[in-house]
């Protein structure tokens, strides 16, 4: 069979590795012009996160690519430190960058036919697999289509309907760009907050001639187009005009910077992730922009959805009911997590920046927030797919 998957970051190339290995044909359509290499770290904790991961034999070159975790330290004005998160609390059991990642996932999955620059336009479903037209005019059939293609994704928008419909907006932007390290940091991030607002700078593990900028602040849901990068920079500055600390030098670098990512805190709420031959996995079908578990999840859940798919022998009307009930209550369950993190990273007064400080210095309060964590990353039973291996 031939299945034809939309994105190339993390739960696509996932979901590709367990087709292939199964027996299916995967082909993955990816919009960049070539793999992504960018992006922040991204962690993976507990048993079941580490377990699939194992079971798909990258473990052992994601260890060699660990970061190590990072230190997230929340500073004043003047640099001094207010609380701190330690490298093992921040970085889980194993932190990786996501071009690293996305590439060690792409090169598991040897089979995987991959067609950059391209996109999905239009689809026709007929009787026996989906009529697929892309945007460079290549037309071909599949037997099935799978959105991977996270928040904002086209797979669900031709299939499921418009994005307003499934996306909520929960009250914060975030966004990043590349600069120099010009401070000799390390394994550290420093952030800082003014009400509403938190900008930080965090060294880059491999490279340590550089470091990323990453910013949060609260707003109602804004217009903007999200292709316009320029656009963006500008909005950037607006928000972060006047504010203290580090933030003259950081802006100053954002016009140097090749590259910016800016997006909302958002949380994706599909009530039914398959329709026909179409079916969304990670964050197209249940993303949380950030701290909702998203790439455990998206591991998990690619790993589902291609086991109960080889399970039903390719029969899409048994599999895909079976993999939502299988991984329906525990991928909402870690997407929780992401409702509070606007909150954490850019608290809107001066008294809830004092009180998330207080508590977070409380040894109590950390072991609450990742017992917490860990309940929701370890919340499920899955079977032994991997026995059915073709």
């Amino acid at each position: 069979m031939k299945v034809l998957i939309s994105g190339a970051s993390i739960a696509g190339p996932a979901l590709a590795y367990w087709l292939g290995r199964f027996g299916f044909e995967p082909t993955i359509v990816e919009v960049a012009p070539e793999l992504r290499t960018g992006g922040s770290a991204v962690d993976f904790r507990g048993p079941l996160h580490m377990g699939v991961l194992e079971r798909m034999g990258v473990l052992p070159a994601l260890r060699g690519l660990q970061t190590g975790g990072t230190v997230m330290r929340f500073v004043d004005a003047d640099g001094e430190r207010l609380m701190e998160w330690p490298a093992g609390l921040a970085g889980g059991d194993l932190e990786v960058q996501r071009g690293d990642l996305a590439r060690v996932l792409c090169d598991a999955g040897r089979s995987t036919e991959f067609l950059f620059g391209d996109r999905i336009a239009a689809m026709t479903e007929t009787p026996s697999g989906v009529e697929v037209t892309f945007a460079s005019g290549l037309q071909r059939a599949f037997d099935l289509v799978i959105g991977a293609d996270g928040v904002h994704s086209g797979v669900r928008r031709l299939a499921f309907g418009p994005e307003e419909q499934f996306v909520k907006h929960l009250g914060y932007y975030v966004g990043g760009w590349d600069v120099p390290n010009e401070w000799g940091l390390d394994r550290t991030m420093l952030l800082h907050n003014e009400p509403g607002r938190m900008m930080s700078i965090g060294g880059d593990h491999q490279h340590p001639e550089r470091a990323a900028a990453f910013v949060a602040f609260a707003s109602p849901l804004l217009r903007y187009d999200r292709h316009d990068r320029d656009g963006q920079k500008k909005l950037l500055r607006e928000r972060y005009a006047g504010m203290g600390w580090l933030a003259p030098q950081l802006l100053d670098a954002l016009d140097a910077a090749p590259d910016v990512w800016f997006d909302q805190i958002c949380r994706v709420d599909v009530p039914q992730w398959t329709k026909g031959r179409v079916a969304l996995v990670g964050d197209a079908a249940c993303g949380a922009t950030i701290g909702g578990q998203g790439n455990g999840t998206a591991v998990v859940a690619a790993y589902v959805l291609a086991g109960e798919l080889a399970a039903a022998g390719g029969d899409h009307r048994v599999a895909f009911p079976a993999y939502e009930k299988r991984i329906g209550k525990f991928a909402r369950g870690t997407q929780k997590g992401g409702d509070t993190t606007g909150k954490f990273l850019a608290p809107k007064s001066a008294t809830g920046i004092r009180a998330r400080n207080y508590l977070n210095n409380r040894k109590w309060f950390i072991d609450l927030t990742f017992k917490i964590a860990a309940d929701r990353s370890t919340n499920i039973d899955l079977p032994d797919y991997a026995a059915l291996r073709a």
